[in-house]
């Protein structure tokens, strides 16, 4: 007897194919979502924030600035006032000055025209006593007259002053008085000057300032006479210490002759006038 084998196999293959997949769990991801949006929205309201804050910074900034300009404006217009005051006080005194020597300068104004006709007085009297001397000379013995103080040689007046000054100073003093710095051209005018300075330093108008050469303050030249002059002299000498230049201006020395010195130096001076003609 003959025994059959049926393999009573299932077909696995249908059965592994048509097997059901397992459920899979969504609480997981669900979770996720939930924490997701809130996390979402906090980053959110924290990068708002922190912009806020740096915007509220930079405002902040801005306007603590704009109050710094705001109060250093106020002090300059303070102290702009108070320049403003100071300077409506001094116009104030100023003008309480000007009120107050309206009366001094009315004085020297007065005092000017006194002068003016005390000056006119003085040539008065220098021309009465021309003609006085004219006729106690018979008009023999004089060629003209000269002013109060000063000694008359030849057509010539000549005034020896007593006070010092710098030569510049006693140019112009003598120029004020219609005359000039005295000019020797004859032995005879050395003759009379020199016994009037003799022993005393007495500046003469002789000088190389002007164009290096030596001239009368005339501008005429002058013609070097050695004799005339100090040996040695004259020798521009620049170790004097009394400022720029050498020395550009003549004098008289104590022995009658010639010595240049630098023009700021002081000392007496003669001026020379034409006589006055009766």
């Amino acid at each position: 007897m003959t025994t059959e084998y049926h393999d009573n196999v299932e077909d696995d293959s249908s059965s592994f194919w048509n097997k059901e997949a397992p459920p899979v769990s969504f609480s997981g991801v669900s979770r996720f979502r939930r924490w997701l949006f809130p996390a979402l929205t906090a980053t959110v309201i924290l990068v708002l924030i922190i912009a806020l804050g740096a915007s509220n910074t930079k405002t902040l900034n801005r306007l603590w600035s704009v109050e710094e300009s705001v109060s250093n404006l106020t002090e300059s217009l303070s102290a702009a006032k108070q320049l403003t005051e100071g300077a409506a006080k001094d116009v104030h005194r100023l003008k309480f000055a000007v009120e107050n020597n309206k009366d001094q300068l009315t004085s020297v104004s007065e005092a000017l025209k006194q002068l003016s006709t005390l000056d006119t007085i003085s040539r008065t009297v220098a021309s009465l006593k021309c003609s006085l001397e004219h006729i106690i000379n018979n008009s023999s013995a004089v060629d003209g007259c000269c002013p109060l103080g000063w000694d008359v040689f030849g057509s010539s007046c000549y005034f020896f002053s007593k006070t010092p000054l710098a030569w510049d100073d006693a140019r112009d003093w003598c120029n004020g008085h219609e005359s000039h710095l005295v000019i020797l051209n004859t032995d005879e005018e050395w003759e009379f000057v020199t016994r009037h300075t003799m022993g005393i330093f007495y500046w003469v108008g002789l000088t190389d300032e002007r164009t290096g050469k030596w001239e009368w303050v005339n501008q005429t030249p002058y013609v070097m006479n050695r004799r005339r002059w100090r040996p040695g002299q004259p020798d521009s000498w620049l170790d004097h210490g009394l400022g720029p230049g050498d020395e550009d201006c003549a004098h008289l020395h104590e022995d009658g002759r010639l010595n240049d010195l630098h023009c700021s130096s002081v000392m007496r001076y003669v001026c020379q006038r034409h006589t006055q003609r009766s």
